[in-house]
Parts: C-alpha cells; sequence; structure tokens
C-alpha cells in the first residue's frame, strides 16, 4: 500500500509519523517549527489530532469528567479543560498542512468525530488515523472508510473480537489499505507492557500492514518493532521536553527523532532474508581465514609434524580440519617456509 506515493510495506522502510498532538502549546509558531523539526529529522509525516474540547466531551467537572487517577499526567483535570488546551485549533489546520508540503514531509490527522471528518475532508487528507480510545466507534470507523482513503489504526486496549468488528467495518465499507499499528494505552508506557512479539500475529491475522504507536521513553521498543515488521513508527514530537506541555512527558525531541528515522531504517536494512555462507560483500574476506602453513622449511622426505605446519591465516591452505591426515605423512619436496600446504605436498 501507499500513501500520497509512501510505500508502506516490509519492503520499504518503516514509514516514520512523527504525532503533534498538543505539543505546540497553543502557538500557530511553535506548531509551525514542530513541522520544520520533524521534516529535518527526516521524518515521512506530521499528524495533528482534529477536534474541540466540545466535540470530544461536555464541560462538566463532576464524577467521571474529572480525571481522578493520582498516576495520570493529567489527575485532577477536568476532560473539558484538558482538551481545550490541548486542541489544535481547525483553522491553523491549511497553514500547518502546507509547511508540510514545502518542507517535502505529508501531513494527516486523527479526526475524533464525523465533523472532523468533514473538515478534514476540505483539506484533501492523504490518510487518516483513528486514536485508540475511538477504536471501538464504529459509526466513526464506517464514516473515515467511506472516504477510500489508507487508515491507520492504534489497537490499544481493543480485544481480538474488538478488532475483528474494527477491520470487518472498515473493509465493508470501502477501505482496503489498512495498518493497525500496536499501542499501549498508557503516557507513557513501560518497555514490559509493550509486547512487540505481538506484531507478527496481528498481521497474519487480519491480513494487513503492521506498525507501532509507541508511548515509551526514548526508541528502544520502535527499533524491536521494526525487527518483528513493523511497517510503521509514530512517536509523539516536541521541540523539547523542558517548554512542557500536555504530552510533553512521554515525546521525543529532533535529536532523538533523527535517530529513529536512521536506526529503524537500520534495523529493517538488516532484516533481509534467510543467509547461510559468505555473502558477496563477505567474500573477500575468506583469505584471511585459518588455513595449513609451513611454518618452517620443511625437506624432501620429511615428515610433517606439529612443529613444521601450523593452522595460520591467511586462509590460501588447506583447511585446519585436515591437519591429522598430515601428521605424519612425508613431504614431497622441499616446502619453503611461509607455503600454504596444499595435497600436492604430499
Amino acid at each position: 500500500m501507499d500513501i500520497a506515493g509512501r510505500k508502506i510495506g516490509r519492503e520499504s522502510a518503516p514509514f516514520v509519523i512523527a504525532e503533534m498532538s498538543g505539543n505546540h502549546n497553543q502557538s500557530l509558531e511553535r506548531a509551525l517549527a514542530i513541522v520544520d523539526a520533524a521534516a529535518a529529522a527526516g521524518a515521512d509525516a506530521i499528524k495533528l489530532q482534529t477536534y474541540t474540547a466540545d466535540t470530544m466531551t461536555i464541560d462538566c467537572s463532576e464524577g467521571e469528567f474529572s480525571i481522578s487517577d493520582p498516576n495520570s499526567l493529567w489527575s485532577g483535570r477536568t476532560l473539558h479543560n484538558l482538551y481545550r488546551e490541548a486542541h489544535t485549533p481547525w483553522e491553523w489546520h491549511s497553514a500547518i498542512f502546507s509547511r508540510a508540503a514545502e518542507k517535502g514531509i505529508l501531513a494527516f490527522s486523527t479526526p475524533f468525530d464525523e465533523t472532523a471528518v468533514d473538515f478534514l475532508e476540505t483539506l484533501n487528507v492523504p490518510a487518516y488515523k483513528i486514536a485508540s480510545f475511538e477504536n471501538t466507534d464504529l459509526p466513526l470507523l464506517r464514516k473515515v472508510a467511506k472516504t477510500g482513503k489508507p487508515v491507520i489504526v492504534s489497537t490499544g486496549m481493543a480485544s481480538v473480537a474488538e478488532l475483528g468488528e474494527l477491520v470487518t467495518t472498515l473493509r465493508q465499507n470501502g477501505c482496503h489499505d489498512i495498518v493497525l499499528l500496536k499501542c499501549t494505552s498508557t503516557y507513557p508506557a513501560s518497555p514490559e507492557n509493550s509486547n512487540v512479539r505481538t506484531l507478527p500475529h496481528l498481521r497474519e491475522l487480519f491480513q494487513c500492514e503492521v506498525g507501532l504507536s509507541d508511548h515509551t521513553m526514548g526508541i528502544g521498543a520502535a527499533i524491536a518493532a521494526v525487527a518483528l515488521g513493523a511497517s510503521v513508527i509514530e512517536k509523539h514530537f516536541t521541540l523539547s521536553r523542558a517548554d512542557g506541555g500536555v504530552d510533553s512527558v512521554f515525546s521525543i525531541e529532533p535529536a532523538e527523532l533523527s535517530s529513529l528515522v536512521i536506526e529503524s531504517r537500520r534495523a529493517w536494512l538488516s532484516l533481509g532474508g534467510v543467509s547461510y555462507g559468505p555473502t558477496e560483500a563477505e567474500a573477500p574476506s575468506l583469505q584471511y581465514r585459518r588455513s595449513l602453513y609451513a611454518c618452517k622449511n620443511i625437506a624432501k622426505g620429511e615428515l610433517f609434524t606439529a612443529e613444521n605446519i601450523r593452522a595460520i591465516r591467511p586462509g590460501f591452505g588447506l583447511p585446519p580440519k585436515f591437519i591429522d591426515q598430515i601428521i605424519g605423512r612425508q613431504a614431497r619436496d622441499e616446502i619453503a617456509r611461509g607455503t600454504p600446504i596444499r595435497f600436492e605436498h604430499f
């Protein structure tokens, strides 16, 4: 499959998405700087989130509308207040997408309701992303699928049955280019909860491309995912964690994104295929294997011994495995020290 000409699959280098989320800190200038930094680091795409506080929830501070988990980064805040701070103003989207095009990277977004899909269609986005918390919203999935564009879905918290419903819904409504991202919906996520070994099973189970939406610190989990077949890597991205912001704690900085792009491509290149024996590149190194050489001058008729032949480098003589068959045999001719031993010598 491809997104606007960018190939996605095991035959191509990993498609790296820099997720801006709310790291613009309500500054369009900063949002554009994030696009510039993502492009400079080599990311394939920048991704936004398209919602308003009112399309996400209601302005209520009672009960479950406040975040009470003491371990949450956003503990004590109301959902409405958090989303008001984190949202990307819709009037910024066009400018951000234009900057991405100028810098040669793709731009698309995660819609959180059907009005966001209608809006994003006016901007001719090349693909859609579905967030983990919306992966059971079948009406939203139907709406996105009917655009006919590729859909990337984070699978956080979803059971196999729920994923089956998700994939079936997308396919039945016209979407056949699907990428499922293994995702752990904690912020940040721990490596031990990432379970990237799921990736090959996920690919086989649903016959689609797979990847990782990674909330861990650093890039280790992402590189491991590439080794297990991830075609897409998504990481939250900021100019500097020290600048703060709703997602800054688990976001990577420009130098880390650059490392992710470089190392994920190296990991992909290293996969190759099943291979034994010397590669074409290794062939010249065969000469540096050990082989049997005369380490002293040997007279005609003299017996070969452990003192006058040895297995040393380079590799132009007989392999070391023949030494027991040669010891005790007579030299057919005079052999100078430093001569590779061959069958014609005895």
